[in-house]
């Protein structure tokens, strides 16, 4: 089930996020309680923000603004079962065009957004990067085509 997230499931989107280690190098840069600050006070402020819940709860979330995705995030144990998909549909629905940024390295949220109809459109060239390219902030910039 998709739904609008309320102020009171911030905290549990926040979880979502920090159970998403897709970059275990950034896992441990923030607190969980500044994640949870920052969704409630950034985030759920300045985005429309919608989860995607089964019968344990939230698997997934996705906040959104004009024309730009500012957060995808997905349970790991509900990845690959349709969940980003169907929270990016909501987005997409909402605007002619979305952009995003994603981490060079992040090479399995890339590929996903390609295989959603983006494409990169500005960043570092397909390269090794010296030293965690996470960290060096090798992002690009991704669109939809």
């Amino acid at each position: 089930m998709l739904r609008q997230i309320r102020l009171e499931d911030m905290d549990t989107a926040a979880r979502v996020v920090r159970a998403d280690h897709a970059l275990p190098s950034l896992a441990g840069l923030h607190t969980p309680s500044e994640d949870q600050w920052f969704f409630r006070e950034r985030v759920f402020e300045t985005c429309e923000v919608w989860g995607a819940f089964d019968s344990a709860g939230m698997t997934g979330m996705i906040a959104f603004q004009k024309d730009w995705i500012d957060q995808l995030y997905v349970q790991p144990d509900a990845q690959r079962r349709g969940v980003g998909t169907e929270l990016l549909q909501v987005a997409k629905s909402s605007f002619d065009r979305l952009q995003l940024w994603t981490f060079q390295c992040n090479v399995r949220a890339r590929r996903f957004y390609e295989g959603k109809g983006f494409a990169r459109v500005s960043g570092p060239a397909d390269r090794p990067a010296v030293g965690d390219p996470c960290r060096n902030g090798s992002a690009c910039l991704i669109d939809e085509v």
